[in-house]
């Protein structure tokens, strides 16, 4: 039996104009949007489909406009009858509110409100405990796991592992001076290329407890429903149906490392033979076909391109 998995991009998928095509089309899209700019008191609209840039790319932003653009894009393939239904949904970092809104966990409203709140704690941390991001191409995880154990230990502060995007594609975080220690000796040991991000943020890491000790309290204000179909949660790389288990995985994602290999190769083991990327751009259709090159793999702007 050929089995179906949404998956939803997060951070580094957005680009201004991403719901231009969406809002003038569709009229399904266009309700999603300006139900968007009513619940969060701003032009998300406008922010999705004329930018700039700058605005879109302030986390704050970035996340709810993400979240609008990835569900007006479900509208419209549900209204169409352009999508088989999903045996499975599955979210990358941010992306797991989006994958949470289309299993009927979280309403629009509240994973809208949600992930605004995540991306303001999220400034806040950046703010109050700097730290930073490097991507890692070409080395293997126990190398780079190792690499950050070293780090930790020479500078006596944190970085680790805070995404496993695909074989030979791991994103580090953690404070700078240990980030840029990591950095330099994985130059060291043979990585193709070590890219630090433009944040100043150490999401997926311990750097961001208080953030995610004020984000809990907003999750225990939220209600939760069943999913009616399981989510494969970056912080278990498992399938999840209970809404406790859920909130307490959401919980633990600001500050635990995003297992996306992992859970894609969990949804290949149990059958899924067809990815279905749902929102702007096509980064995780590109890292499922590093996973498995014999998959099907296509994204929402594809099929209604």
């Amino acid at each position: 039996m050929s089995l179906t998995a949404y998956l939803f991009p997060g951070q580094g998928s957005q680009y201004a104009g991403m719901g231009s095509e969406l809002y003038d089309r569709y009229p399904e899209a266009r309700v999603v949007f300006e139900r968007g700019d009513q619940i969060l008191g701003l032009s998300l609209s406008k922010l999705c489909c004329d930018g700039p840039e700058e605005t879109l790319n302030d986390t704050r932003n970035t996340q709810p406009a993400i979240l609008a653009s990835s569900y007006a894009a479900l509208r419209v393939l549900k209204a169409r009858d352009l999508l088989a239904e999903a045996d499975y949904v599955a979210g990358h970092s941010m992306g797991e509110f989006s994958a949470l809104v289309a299993a009927g966990t979280l309403t629009f409203e509240d994973g809208l409100k949600l992930v605004r709140t995540r991306g303001e704690l999220m400034a806040q941390a950046g703010e109050t405990n700097p730290g930073g991001m490097a991507a890692i191409l070409g080395l293997e995880r126990p190398l780079v796991e190792t690499i950050c154990e070293m780090a930790r230990e020479q500078t006596g502060e944190y970085v680790g592992i805070a995404n496993d995007n695909c074989p030979g594609q791991l994103v580090i975080s953690g404070a700078v001076s240990a980030l840029e220690q990591a950095m330099t000796e994985a130059k060291e040991q043979g990585a193709k290329r070590v890219i630090r991000l433009a944040v100043s943020i150490a999401a997926h890491s311990p750097l961001m407890r208080e953030a995610a000790a004020e984000f809990n309290r907003c999750l225990d204000e939220t209600p939760f429903q069943e999913p009616l179909v399981p989510i494969v949660a970056n912080a278990t790389a498992g399938p999840l149906i209970d809404p406790v288990d859920i909130r307490a995985a959401l919980g633990k994602q600001l500050i635990s490392p995003v297992q996306w290999t992992e859970s894609i190769q969990w949804m290949l083991e149990k059958g899924v033979s067809r990815f279905v990327e749902i929102g702007p751009d096509k980064v995780l259709t590109g890292l499922v076909r590093r996973i498995d090159r014999q998959v099907e793999r296509v994204s929402s702007e594809e099929i209604l391109a």
